[in-house]
């Protein structure tokens, strides 16, 4: 089906924007201040590269990947429904296993983790099953501009919840001998997992501070309702129909996405207000914007190579994401190549695309003789309780 190979290219296409997001943190660009990051031989086409990221990558791909999350609430609920099993139950299943999968991620692979509150937050969205398409976006809306209402309130009483996180984040740092000084070098520098393990502990709190600070949970809860109207109204099964309206969101959400992440990108000395109200005008728009054009160039050219290319990793999409920690550690941490601290900015994007590449080849192979990816078999099979064949009839 059409609806379907869109969807898994729309995953895939999302999956290699969040490595472009993330693997400057695996390979520990991230970590360096800005003094260090500008005695870099590759500083001036890093800097290039930092805003290049700033506009057209940071947010976008995590804002389409939540709302495909949404989507695929919609289908599984459908999917139940017509078989006549309860798909709420099952939905609570795979949440279930979903905050296992997160949580072990988090504790022992990667510190950047998202699958955690994914599925916390995807546990509440059986609560607006009830919703039109119509109160939903409503719903949404609300939620996507709560984080500038949050900054708000805690810039007038100066009452911050994150500070509990940051402080337990540095307290937990500083037991294991972790600071400031040594936090860009110690994942490199350390040869035994126990080191990255110390790491992670640490990165646990460091991520909840994150996850607080920037109200994520407000985020991802209206951007999985979005996905939830979109699955609902059933437009991109029927994009054909619905070219003008695609055509609109594409239009508006270019025009005003793109200058406002340019605006965004500057935002920073501006104060937390300025900073979380620009974020919110230009990420989201733009992140549909993306995935509106998408459609349309799908609709058009629907046999091109390209998007089966992309739909390889789509349909291993958390065999994938989670993959890509596993090559990040094994690239760039002591345990593996010891490459962290080795490369900038660019070469570290490149280095992103190449194993997104190797992803999209693996993908393709393995599905040649499997129904699913590794992790999803795994998925499945603790949320069903039963066997499920893999091979490919």
């Amino acid at each position: 089906m059409k609806r379907l190979i869109l969807l898994d290219a729309l995953r895939g296409f999302a999956l290699m924007g969040i490595a472009l997001a993330n693997y400057p943190e695996f390979s520990l660009y991230s970590f360096l201040s800005g003094e260090e990051q500008s005695s870099m031989l590759t500083a001036d086409a890093d800097m290039i590269t930092r805003w290049l990221q700033i506009i057209f990558v940071d947010g976008k791909f995590y804002t389409i990947f939540s709302i495909l999350f949404g989507i695929g609430f919609s289908i599984i609920i459908e999917n139940c429904m017509r078989k006549g099993r309860n798909g709420f139950v099952v939905f609570y299943r795979r949440m279930g296993v979903l905050t296992l999968i997160g949580l072990l991620h988090l504790l022992f692979l990667w510190s950047g983790d998202i699958l955690l509150l994914y599925a916390l937050m995807g546990m509440i969205l059986p609560l607006f099953s009830k919703l039109n398409i119509r109160s939903l976006l409503i719903a949404a809306s609300i939620f996507l501009f709560l984080p500038v209402i949050c900054d708000l309130v805690i810039t007038i009483t100066l009452i911050d919840p994150s500070v509990y996180p940051y402080n337990m984040w540095w307290q937990t740092a500083a037991s294991y001998g972790i600071t400031e000084n040594n936090f860009a070098t110690w994942l490199r520098d350390t040869e035994s997992y126990e080191g990255v393990h110390a790491f992670l502990m640490q990165g646990a709190w460091e991520r909840m501070w994150e996850f607080v600070s920037s109200h994520r949970y407000f985020k991802v809860l209206g951007l999985f309702l979005i996905g939830y109207a979109i699955g609902k109204s059933k437009c991109l099964t029927s994009i054909e129909q619905h070219k003008q309206m695609f055509r609109k969101v594409a239009a508006w959400g270019f025009a005003i996405g793109l200058p406002l992440s340019v605006a965004y990108a500057f935002s920073q000395p501006m104060g937390a207000i300025p900073h979380s109200i620009l974020y919110t005008l230009s990420v989201y728009p733009l992140g549909i914007a993306y995935m509106a054009f998408f459609s349309l160039i799908f609709v058009k050219t629907p046999k091109s190579k390209i998007w089966k290319c992309l739909s390889f990793p789509g349909r291993m999409s958390l065999t994938c994401y989670l993959s890509q920690s596993i090559i990040g550690i094994f690239l760039f941490y002591g345990i593996g190549l010891g490459w962290g601290l080795s490369f900038g900015l660019w070469q570290t994007e490149a280095i992103s695309l190449a194993v997104f590449a190797a992803e999209m080849i693996f993908s393709a192979i393995w599905l040649r003789f499997f129904q699913y990816g590794p992790f999803e078999w795994i998925w499945r099979k603790l949320t069903y309780g039963r066997i499920i064949s893999t091979t490919v009839n």
